[in-house]
């Protein structure tokens, strides 16, 4: 695990004026990987929903610029942040991460289910930009044509495999969290970010009105909703607390299952699927008192699951997850 001393911030800094000298847009991360700077709406009633308008910063993704007077303005108001962001989506490169999960609990291979989804789409990844994550995931950088928005998704193209596109944003590589360091793969850090070949945008990219079912994590019973089929065309409604509860056993134990270095993740997955499938904000507590059953602190856990709600709500390019 990366040690976090008086140098961290500095070395994020210099990190993140590197990736803005890159064209890439950039804002300051905490250890926890959510944005370093508090939102200046907190607390208000009904909930503001600006993303910098208000020409304040701690706006989370929104706040991401190239400008290096700028970034240094924003680690400048965030003396603890460890690490940075980098908003998907945006040009010129107009990234999409492929973030590659590892969960050994339920024998995920994201890797190895993106090779089969290129052998059945008939697609292959170029060599690209190669992030490795503390967990022992992988980030992908590929680059997105400027007619193609690509929506935020988790676990929807395969188990274990999530993206960041429009509105979301990935951890740079030479950021420090609380379980370790981003670095990128050796051998990569010559290239740039490769095209994202034309098949495997047609799967991130569904068509207007039709989202994919999202795949259920093995073992986790109703995860992802009822096994009887997706609802009638204007999707789930709103559950009542009781029906929540019941649909939502199977998030529930799945979070309760996490260990150390899973918690967030896990929590984060459960609460999208609960939110894609009309119950998260009945489930919300539940969720969160389970993940602090597991040792999140309970402001991470709500942090999580407002990220997930922001995700699952902003399909065409709101949303700002992480990876």
């Amino acid at each position: 695990m990366a040690t976090i001393d008086r140098q961290t911030p500095t070395l994020a800094l210099a990190h993140a004026l590197a990736a803005a000298g890159r064209g890439l847009p950039v804002f300051p991360l905490s250890a926890t990987k959510l944005p370093a700077l508090r939102s200046p709406h907190r607390g208000e009633q009904p909930p503001a929903h600006c993303r910098g308008e208000c020409g304040l910063p701690g706006h989370g993704v929104h706040d991401a610029t190239t400008d290096p007077s700028a970034v240094r303005a924003l680690f400048a108001a965030a003396p603890r942040a460890t690490g940075y962001g980098i908003a998907c989506g945006r040009a010129p490169h107009r990234l999409i991460g492929i973030d590659l999960d590892v969960d050994p609990a339920y024998g995920s291979d994201a890797a190895g289910a993106l090779r089969q989804l290129a052998l059945q789409h008939l697609f292959t990844i170029p060599p690209t930009v190669t992030v490795l994550t503390p967990s022992g995931g992988r980030h992908l950088w590929l680059t997105g044509p400027a007619d193609a928005t690509v929506p935020n998704s988790a676990g929807r193209l395969a188990p274990g495999i999530d993206i960041r596109g429009s509105g979301g944003y990935l951890v740079g590589p030479g950021s420090v969290t609380a379980h370790g360091r981003y670095r990128l793969a050796p051998g990569t850090a010559h290239l740039t970010p490769a095209p994202c070949p034309r098949a495997l945008l047609r799967l991130l990219t569904p068509p207007p009105g039709r989202t994919a079912r999202p795949f259920a994590r093995p073992g986790t019973g109703s995860a992802s909703g009822p096994a009887s089929g997706p609802a009638t065309g204007t999707g789930p409604g709103p559950c009542a607390p009781a029906s929540a509860a019941r649909r939502g056993e199977g998030l529930v134990q799945f979070v309760l299952a996490a260990h150390e270095g899973q918690r967030n993740t896990r929590l984060f997955w459960a609460a999208c699927r609960a939110y894609e499938h009309g119950f998260g904000d009945a489930l919300a507590d539940a969720l969160t008192a389970a993940a602090v059953r597991t040792g999140l602190p309970e402001h991470e856990a709500r942090a999580a699951i407002a990220s997930a709600a922001r995700l699952t709500s902003g399909r065409g390019g709101e949303a700002d997850g992480a990876a």
